[in-house]
C-alpha cells in the first residue's frame, strides 16, 4: 500500500500566534515535527479568497503581511520558504476537467499560512504553495476538489486547511481570552461530531441554527470542505488534534487526518 502523507486542517486565529507560545503552537509544532519531510506543502488559507481557482506557481512566493493594527514585530516576520512551480502544473493537470489557474507573480505566502508554518517548519525549508479558495463557487465544489488532491498525498505533498471552523470577529469579546459562548460551543461540537465520524457530511452543518453566527462569512470555513473531501477519499474520519476557543467567537479547533 502506498504512504499517505497526513493532510490536517488548523484553526490559525489570532496571527500573533505567529509570535507566541502557547497550546495551539505547542500542538501544531508537534504535529509537523512527527511527520516524514514533505515533498511540499499545500495551503489551502482562508486569506486568499478570490472569485479564482488558482495555485501559486512562483519559484520564490513573498510574505504577504495581510493584517493591519498589529505590532511592528509581526510586520517583520518572514517565511523565507521556495515555491515549486512542478508540483504546481501537477495540480492543475490532476483536477481537470476543474480549472485551477497558475498565480506566477500577485500572491504568495499568507498569514493564514506562515502563522502555523513557522510553528510546523520553522526552518522554512519546504516547498509551499497556495491554493485560492473560489468565492463564487458553492461548499460542493471545494468538498469536491479535496476528493480530487487526495492523489497529491501519495507523493509527498503535505495538504492544510487553514481558518477556523468558528470564526466571527464583529462578536469577538477580549474579555474571554480561552472562552467561547454557547452558540460557539454547539457548532463547534456538532462540526467535531461530523468529523471524527463521517466528514463527508460536512455540508449538512450548514443547516445548524448555530450556523449563522459561527460562520458569517465562508472564508475561514471552507478550508475545512478540502480536508473533508481529502476524508471521504480516503474512506477516513480525522482525529481533533487539538480544540479550544477564544475571544468568545473563534474556535482554535484543528483536525489531523492519519497517513496510511
Amino acid at each position: 500500500m502506498t504512504q499517505l502523507m497526513p493532510a490536517a486542517f488548523v484553526g490559525h486565529g489570532n496571527p500573533m500566534n505567529a509570535l507566541e507560545h502557547n497550546r495551539y503552537t505547542e500542538a501544531w509544532s508537534a504535529f509537523g515535527a512527527a511527520l516524514p519531510t514533505p515533498k511540499a506543502i499545500l495551503v489551502v488559507s482562508a486569506h486568499w479568497y478570490v472569485n479564482i481557482t488558482a495555485v501559486t506557481a512562483m519559484k520564490v512566493p513573498r510574505t504577504i503581511h495581510d493584517f493591519y493594527g498589529f505590532p511592528k514585530e509581526l510586520f517583520d516576520v518572514e517565511y523565507p520558504a521556495p515555491g515549486e512551480p512542478e508540483v504546481a502544473q501537477r495540480i492543475v493537470d490532476l483536477v481537470e476537467p476543474t480549472y485551477v489557474g497558475l498565480d506566477e507573480d500577485s500572491w504568495g505566502i499568507d498569514h493564514g499560512t506562515w502563522s502555523v508554518l513557522v510553528h510546523m517548519f520553522p526552518k522554512a525549508d519546504v516547498p509551499v504553495l497556495q491554493l485560492s479558495i473560489n468565492a463564487e463557487l458553492p461548499f460542493e465544489y471545494h468538498f469536491n476538489l479535496g476528493v480530487k488532491l487526495h492523489e497529491l498525498r501519495s507523493q509527498g505533498v503535505l495538504i492544510l486547511g487553514s481558518g477556523n471552523v468558528v470564526h466571527n470577529l464583529r462578536l469577538i469579546d477580549w474579555r474571554q481570552p480561552g472562552q467561547g459562548t454557547d452558540w460557539a460551543h454547539r457548532f463547534d461540537d456538532d462540526v467535531r461530531s461530523i468529523m471524527t465520524s463521517d466528514p463527508s457530511q460536512l455540508a449538512s452543518s450548514e443547516s445548524s441554527p448555530d450556523y449563522g453566527l459561527a460562520v458569517p462569512t465562508p472564508d475561514h470555513f471552507l478550508p475545512l470542505a478540502y480536508i473533508a473531501g481529502l476524508s471521504a477519499a480516503a474512506s477516513s474520519p480525522t482525529r481533533t488534534l487539538i480544540d479550544g476557543y477564544e475571544m468568545g467567537s473563534l474556535s482554535m479547533t484543528a483536525y489531523e487526518l492519519g497517513g496510511s
